[in-house]
């Protein structure tokens, strides 16, 4: 598959903000690959067109099935399995923020819980055991959240975020714009 520079630039990008984020850079540029190739493509294809090593491909590609961001798919009259994912920003989105949210809140709800239930807790100081406990508060309101934000569909989740821009806008005293909100 041969790139062209729009995206290419995509690609690697997205790569680096993958980076940023605590994602391999390949796994990143292959999931950036696949999301903008518009068809399923095989790992050899992939390692090609990357100009990653096979075995990469193939470690990454099983880091992209396990968040489920990536599924396998079989082409007629190929024996190779092909690689796809979702078209839909929003899909994405709501799948990479349920793995965080499965991977690293859950865990970290967990063991708040487990502190603030400890009979060791009376051993910490006041202001520890009220910050412990803020915390998990504030992460339970937010999980709350956003798993409530996770139910609706696209449309309405849209909806839901010009309606946030116009509220900061009205806070801020600012005037209505159709610009993005930084």
């Amino acid at each position: 598959m041969k790139l062209t520079p729009i995206t290419e630039r995509f690609i690697l990008h997205w790569g680096e903000m993958g980076a940023r984020w605590g994602v391999n850079r390949t796994v990143a540029q292959i999931h950036a690959l696949l999301y903008l190739a518009g068809q399923p493509l095989a790992a050899d294809e992939i390692a090609e067109t990357l100009s990653v090593a096979r075995s990469n491909v193939s470690n990454s590609l099983k880091e992209l099935l396990s968040w489920r961001l990536v599924k396998i798919t079989h082409v007629m009259g190929e024996r190779r399995d092909h690689f796809e994912t979702s078209k839909e920003v929003w899909e994405l989105f709501k799948l990479i923020v349920e793995g965080r949210k499965q991977r690293e809140v859950e865990p970290t709800l967990a063991v708040l819980a487990e502190f603030l239930a400890s009979p060791d807790l009376e051993k910490e100081p006041p202001g520890a055991r009220q910050r412990i406990q803020e915390t998990l508060e504030f992460i339970q309101v937010l999980t709350t959240w956003a798993n409530e934000m996770l139910r609706q569909d696209p449309e309405t989740l849209m909806k839901l975020l010009k309606i946030g821009a116009k509220i900061r806008n009205f806070v801020r005293g600012e005037a209505e714009t159709d610009k993005p909100v930084p």
